[in-house]
């Protein structure tokens, strides 16, 4: 059989408008396609967000290696101040327009396309495994979590795992991910008491406790970095009121920070230093505030070793880069795949993800196969 194009795939999942949690006939495709290559692929519906599981080899039979991928997409933005259709897959002067391109339908696409080829011509003692979730864009509650439910109930397993997100700032081959920051975010209702401005002695200004809050926090050094990450953040990212008069002190005040964090912290810990902090303005300033805490993600890393060994020479045989190993960027779906196996991230450069005009040069979808590929034989020889 002719290989399969991973830039022809690419087009086909950019045709399908898959915007979070809407399915779009993107998973239909790749099930359609894998099942056609002998895969046994299983859909994993759950809360009204389309999965596949599919698996090439006998469960439980020798090594078995995965990927994990997602074809939802953001949403597009202004339509209008597209100049590319964005979900035409266009290509112009070698490089494919359209929402997903980068993130991570080209990914999806190259990871698919080296694992149909590579068990067709070289069927390895062991087991070729992709988890394909349509939820990581949005809550991600029933997306990777639900395959990861499933392959614990049915038994399946997987030695190790390469999400195929982009991870290369500027250069093809420059990065691979071996771990995460942590992500939280906490609101922040302050609740005074109304008054006339001209008295301020009658009321209770929840804006004076909420800024002596947000600058606690926002002053305050979490750390100074670790081996393998970055100091951690804490961004305030709103502070509102809602007031439009100027003779008149609110009753409330809202603020909203978000926290990026190493391996120094847990959710666990950085909540309770909020609180903390919380219930000393509370005092000092006599108001109620009431917190809402969310954690996105713990961060995690998964070791220099073999796995990072075998992907960046790879990466490096293909590309001639040796790529650092980093922790940087936002959340991804490794944060719950890494309770299940050693996990890293390799894919295309993401200068463009949820960009207007989102765009992959196609000779990189090229090659991304190329390396995907040279994973797979180098872990099963």
């Amino acid at each position: 059989m002719s290989p399969i194009d991973p830039v022809r795939l690419t087009a086909d999942l950019i045709r399908c408008p898959s915007v979070t949690p809407v399915e779009g006939g993107a998973l239909q495709l790749l099930e359609d396609l894998l099942t056609d290559a002998g895969f046994v692929c299983s859909r994993v519906d759950r809360g009204g967000i389309a999965n596949l599981f599919a698996r090439w080899g006998d469960k439980g039979h020798g090594r078995s290696f995965g990927f994990n991928g997602h074809t939802d997409v953001v949403p597009l933005g202004d339509e209008a101040a597209w100049t590319m259709p964005p979900f035409g897959a266009e290509v112009k002067d070698g490089v494919m327009y359209g929402r997903g391109a980068t993130d991570m339908k080209s990914g999806v696409a190259a990871f698919a396309a080296a694992a149909i080829d590579f068990v067709r011509q070289t069927p390895p003692d062991g087991a070729v495994i992709l988890t394909i979730t349509g939820d990581e864009e949005g809550d991600a509650i029933d997306g990777t979590t639900a395959l990861l439910d499933y392959i614990e109930t049915n038994g399946e397993k997987m030695d190790v795992c390469l999400v195929g997100e982009p991870t290369c700032p500027n250069t093809m081959g420059e990065m691979i991910k071996i771990g995460r920051r942590g992500s939280m975010t906490a609101w922040f209702t302050v609740t005074g008491k109304q008054g006339h401005s001209a008295y301020p002695h009658r009321a209770n200004n929840p804006l004076n406790a909420m800024a002596r809050l947000m600058d606690r926090l926002a002053s305050h050094e979490l750390d100074q970095g670790t081996d393998h990450f970055d100091a951690s953040t804490l961004a305030v990212v709103t502070i509102d009121t809602g007031n439009l008069a100027t003779n008149v002190i609110p009753a409330q005040s809202t603020a909203t920070v978000n926290i990026r964090f190493n391996d120094s912290h847990s959710g666990a810990s950085l909540s309770s230093w909020l609180q903390q902090e919380v219930d000393k303005v509370a005092q000092e300033f006599g108001v109620e505030i009431e917190t809402k805490i969310k954690i996105s993600g713990e961060s995690f890393i998964t070791p220099p070793g073999a796995l990072s060994d075998l992907v960046a020479a790879a990466v490096e045989a293909e590309t001639g880069i040796r790529p650092e190993l980093s922790t940087t960027g936002g959340t991804s779906d490794a944060r719950f795949v890494k309770n299940h196996c050693p996990v890293v991230e390799f894919g295309l450069v993401g200068k463009t993800m949820h960009q207007v005009d989102e765009n992959v040069p196609v000779a990189q979808i090229t090659q991304l196969k190329s390396i995907y590929t040279r994973i797979l034989k180098d872990y099963f020889a």
